[in-house]
């Protein structure tokens, strides 16, 4: 089974990790699109550029698709892509995002992700969203942007098998996913990851995040630093963090109907 597909991220349209998701799917013969930031967005979650005009424009990065830059957010990319720069025939199945570089994983940071961002996008337009990212360590992660280019071997290999999973996962994702369900399915791939690596079912961990701002420098700012934070979770059911920790492909179902649903 193939599907027509809207691809974004968070990390910009030149990301290797969209790349490699792109080619994994196109080589199996769906149809493509892609409509990606301009610059990384990475913790941007939602936002959508209301007080300035987005620009996009057609990029030919060798990927053998469509694609668009937007120097906006994910979810100016879906909403813009969905309205006006696909073609009035492309008749999208689904919007997926990532890969990201990085987990997206527990509640604090689904809630924070552009990538995650990027697949509602596509879920408030009634289609099926998917969001996938490829967990790093500190190392790996510190390494890998310090030369985009020239990603470690670890690295290369985890991120070739997890494009073929989520190549493998998509099409029966899409598939059983109701439109106007409002469900998004986040998928966290560990490091490493190979072709026999499990896919679980898990919930989002509860994790206390402390601030994430160093204090103010002597010129008033304050400095991101990353932090995973507390993990309050439960011993059961199987959390999205518990089963990267465990090496596990973590599959967490994001049923956006249930917020606010009485116990």
């Amino acid at each position: 089974m193939t599907v027509n597909l809207l691809l974004t991220n968070d990390d910009g349209v030149a990301s290797p990790f969209l790349h490699a998701l792109v080619r994994a799917l196109r080589d199996d013969g769906h149809t493509l699109f892609v409509v990606a930031p301009a610059s990384e967005q990475s913790w941007i979650g939602c936002a959508k550029s209301r007080r300035r005009h987005v620009a996009s424009a057609v990029v030919d990065l060798g990927l053998g698709v469509p694609t668009w830059s937007v120097d906006g957010t994910p979810s100016d990319c879906v909403s813009i892509g969905l309205a006006h720069l696909l073609p009035a025939d492309a008749a999208i199945e689904g919007v997926v995002s990532g890969i990201n570089v990085g987990r997206n994983a527990s509640l604090g940071f689904i809630l924070a992700s552009g990538t995650i961002a990027g697949a509602w996008e596509g879920a408030v337009h009634g289609l099926p969203g998917l969001a996938f990212s490829l967990d790093l360590t500190r190392e790996a992660f510190e390494a890998y942007h310090a030369n985009p280019s020239r990603p470690s071997d670890e690295v290369h290999s985890s991120l070739t098998h997890a494009a073929r999973h989520a190549a493998r996962l998509t099409p029966d994702l899409v598939r059983l996913t109701p439109r106007q369900s409002f469900v998004v399915h986040n998928v966290n791939f560990p490091l490493p990851c190979s072709p026999v690596t499990a896919v679980r079912r898990t919930v989002p961990a509860r994790v206390i995040v402390p601030g994430l701002f160093t204090p103010a420098a002597d010129d008033g700012t304050h400095r991101f630093i990353f932090n995973l934070g507390r993990d309050l979770s439960p011993a059961e059911p199987l959390t999205d963090r518990a089963a990267l920790d465990a090496g596990l492909i973590s599959h967490t179902v994001l049923d956006y109907t249930a917020i606010g649903r009485p116990a």
